[in-house]
């Protein structure tokens, strides 16, 4: 499919990690899926001069070292290194912007996407020399990546700065995660089949759990991640928009307005989390040395550029509730963490019991059937029901087997796209469901800001958990006290 608008892409810190390792991987496989037009360019700029030297060639070295280069085709890189250039300048600078503008966008008819990979603490010098230079217009959209603040308050402030050049619509705020196949699968299974929608409520759900669990700790990013930790890093953005996606209601459209509508009144309904019901409802954690992968591997506090001291959490564990008529009585256990045990994300829906066990005496408990939405490493969708075990056994055993779909043995002759594919391919078209709304991000963060402030005043300080573990035992009995278990 091949997107028609002319589109030229001003990466800004376009040397930078997050460029070589998503950025141009995802706008190549793009090329290579004939989804850029013939002329669309590629312009990078950042301050460093000696990246302008060799550009294209070091793009393609690091496309290989970051994806392996299986997907390399000599035609299409051709192709698309012949879309790159990068050239030497400060962004922040109205004088070189103008320079860049005479000599590279001298057609206002051409739409335009700028995408900040920058700190965000240079947004607003930024977009102040893009409106200056006379880069800002009607087709022209802006991409900024998280962290989108530390807190509603300085939300604002940078949302300001933005709004003060930009109209609502011409704002994508990206969240990867919202680009994964089976995130957008979820509202294909849930509006698109009759199966799940009447089940989908407290009259037939016990629980949920979101997990986004990682191996690596925070090395070579201890500074940056010491400033955000677990809570703002992840539960703020990724968490928040997953939970919005399970309980949101039907939208009246697939239009972007319709899906930010509805996943503004869940985030509306989250039952504030203060005081008292902070220390109740959730943990802190911060790992400890331990085994990682085979591999001994330092604490948090050990890590290179490390602080010995530090109060910043890598793990959180939360119980939400949503006050509404679908979920009230609903827990939402929401769970991330650096240093743990296995990488994976997903969502588990645990369905209630059956409420006459005709099958007394086989069924154990626990056997409810739960639905599995895996988001990494590998994408798909599990059901989890009670079978038969084949046999002449008088008493009928039971046992758990999974109805199994994976994207990958399902569509063997498609390759599942990454995330940065199908988010620059939305921007391109101007489709903004897959972002976030400036009062979406402003909601979650309000929500964010209550926990803490109740970790502050309660002076609740990280719990520690050996590295390669599940997390702190006290995430166990977050859990537990409410008769329940995570899912490992």
């Amino acid at each position: 499919m091949e997107v028609r608008m002319i589109c030229d892409i001003l990466i800004i810190g376009g040397d930078g990690d997050l460029a070589f390792r998503k950025l141009y991987p995802a706008l190549y496989h793009l090329d290579l899926d004939q989804c850029l037009p013939p002329c669309q360019r590629v312009i990078s700029v950042s301050r460093n001069v000696a990246s302008a030297e060799g550009f294209a060639e070091k793009v393609r070295n690091k496309f290989i070292k970051y994806t392996g280069g299986a997907t390399l085709d000599e035609k299409v890189w051709s192709r698309f290194a012949a879309r790159l250039q990068h050239v030497a300048l400060n962004a922040t600078s109205e004088a070189e912007l103008a320079l860049l503008r005479s000599k590279v966008f001298t057609d206002p008819d051409r739409d335009l996407i700028v995408y900040l990979a920058t700190p965000p603490a240079i947004f607003a010098p930024i977009c102040q020399s893009l409106w200056a230079v006379g880069l800002v217009r009607d087709n022209m959209r802006i991409v900024i990546e998280k962290p989108l603040g530390k807190d509603r308050e300085t939300f604002l402030q940078i949302n300001t700065s933005l709004a003060a050049h930009f109209k609502e619509e011409q704002i994508y705020r990206i969240d990867h995660y919202l680009g994964k196949e089976t995130v957008q699968n979820l509202l294909a299974m849930r509006f698109a089949n009759a199966l799940f929608e009447p089940l989908w409520n407290g009259n037939y759900i016990d629980h949920v759990q979101i997990t986004a669990a990682e191996t690596v700790g925070a090395e070579g990013r201890w500074q940056f991640y010491d400033e955000a930790g677990a809570l703002r890093d992840m539960v703020q953005n990724h968490l928040l928009q997953l939970l919005c996606l399970v309980a949101m209601e039907p939208p009246a459209s697939l239009e972007p307005h319709a899906v930010h509508d509805e996943k503004l009144k869940v985030l509306r309904c989250l039952a504030p989390l203060t005081g008292r019901a902070v220390q109740e409802h959730t943990v802190r954690g911060q790992y400890v040395a331990g085994t990682s992968g085979g591999q001994s591997v330092p604490g948090y506090t050990q890590e290179e550029g490390a602080r010995a001291v530090s109060t910043t959490e890598t793990f959180v564990a939360i119980k939400a509730e949503i006050k509404n008529w679908r979920w009230a009585g609903v827990p939402f256990y929401l769970r991330t963490g650096k240093r743990m045990q296995k990488r994976f994300s997903e969502i588990v829906v645990q369905f209630n019991e059956v409420p006459h066990a005709l099958f007394s005496e086989q069924m154990r408990s626990g056997t409810a059937n739960r639905l599995v939405i895996r988001l990494q490493p590998e994408e798909g969708i599990r059901l989890h029901l009670l079978n038969k075990v084949p046999g002449l056994d008088d008493a009928m055993p039971l046992e758990m087997v999974s109805l199994n779909l994976s994207l990958s043995d399902v569509f063997t002759q498609r390759r599942v796209p990454d995330a940065y594919e199908r988010l620059l391919l939305d921007v391109m078209r101007g489709n903004s469901t897959l972002f976030m709304r400036a009062d979406q991000v402003e909601a979650a963060w309000q929500w964010i800001d209550g926990i803490s402030a109740g970790w502050h005043t309660g002076k609740q300080r990280p719990v520690p958990y050996v590295a390669g573990s599940w997390g702190p035992s006290e995430s166990i009995a977050l859990i537990a006290r409410d008769g329940r278990s995570w899912q490992e």
